[in-house]
């Protein structure tokens, strides 16, 4: 009963926030730009770089290992496996069009890429690389000392390597989704997308899930309305500021190319998509979907599936 009238207050709530909205001319999520401006030099010895597990201290992980270009450039695995086979404690977030987000990581510990980058190299359960072995080992390798000479007019450094990464990444981003082209009126959603992303806004998703990204812009609490359970030494907000009111505090994930990337949230527990739009209605809007509501909400996620990097199409 209590769950009902929530449900139908969001409903008339945000019923009348779309009725005097304009229609698509104003929406609350933009489309992936068809363009972003980054180095190609940089980017393409990056991509060399992103595939090398001979940047970890056993020779096994990569940054492609936990962020598979096969699964939306995020990990199939509920955690990921680091050096000597040692499990992590969250699910890898895709690093696909992960220079539109505000902050990195689940906890936002990282204000921008070149952080980003610099965390899982030194993480003794994922790369567990000192900066010197990274120097030394790129400069066992002719291929590197050329490129790196030839980009940056210098031997390989590791600062210089950072930077590469961080290019590359910039250049991991998913045009050109029907989502996107719908939103620019170059094609129509079908009836059942149209009423998922109907469904989206009236709920309230798009509360945290909006922007360019649809979501990746904000924090939020997992577990709003109904608590979600709380595990110690999770990377959630608390983890970095200490404040009991930042437990199961994340980084809203992005909902780009969200069909590729199972399993769902910072510790993986959501094996579908279905499973994952099921728990986040419950736990952050209160209610339960039936079974009509979420084939729809779901056949509109499956629109923001956007094209493949062109930077990695080739290797296709």
């Amino acid at each position: 009963m209590f769950e009902n009238i929530i449900k139908y207050n969001s409903i008339l709530l945000f019923s009348v926030i779309f009725l005097f909205s304009p229609a698509r001319g104003n929406e609350p999520i933009e489309p992936i730009p068809r363009h972003v401006e980054y180095d190609t030099e940089k980017a393409e010895l990056g991509k060399v770089l992103f595939l090398d597990a001979g940047l970890s201290s056993d020779g096994t992980v990569s940054c492609h290992s936990c962020h598979d270009f096969d699964h939306g450039g995020a990990d199939p695995r509920p955690v990921s496996i680091g050096v000597h086979g040692k499990e992590g404690n969250v699910n890898s977030p895709t690093v696909f069009n992960s220079y539109f987000n505000f902050r990195q990581f689940w906890n936002g510990r990282a204000r921008n890429l070149k952080e980003q980058v610099n965390g899982p190299i030194h993480n003794p359960v994922e790369m567990d690389m000192l900066s010197e072995d990274i120097e030394k080992y790129l400069r066992s390798s002719d291929f590197y000392i050329e490129a790196f000479q030839k980009i940056y007019h210098r031997s390989p450094r590791y600062e210089d390597m950072i930077d590469a990464i961080v290019e590359f990444e910039k250049a991991l981003f998913t045009p050109d989704g029907r989502f996107d082209r719908y939103l620019r009126g170059e094609t129509e959603l079908t009836m059942e997308e149209a009423k998922g992303y109907r469904l989206f806004k009236i709920f309230g998703c798009i509360t945290c899930h909006n922007g360019v990204n649809v979501g990746g812009n904000s924090f939020q609490k997992f577990g709003l309305i109904i608590p979600f359970p709380w595990k110690e030494g999770v990377p959630d907000r608390y983890d970095v500021t200490g404040d009991p009111k930042d437990k199961n505090v994340f980084k809203v994930p992005t909902l780009r190319n969200i069909e590729l990337t199972a399993p769902y949230f910072h510790d993986g527990s959501a094996k579908t998509l279905r499973e994952a739009v099921k728990k986040m209605a419950y736990h952050n809007l209160g209610f339960e979907l039936n079974e009509e509501e979420m084939d729809a909400i779901e056949a509109f996620l499956k629109t923001l599936t956007g094209k493949r990097p062109a930077i990695i199409r080739e290797d296709d």
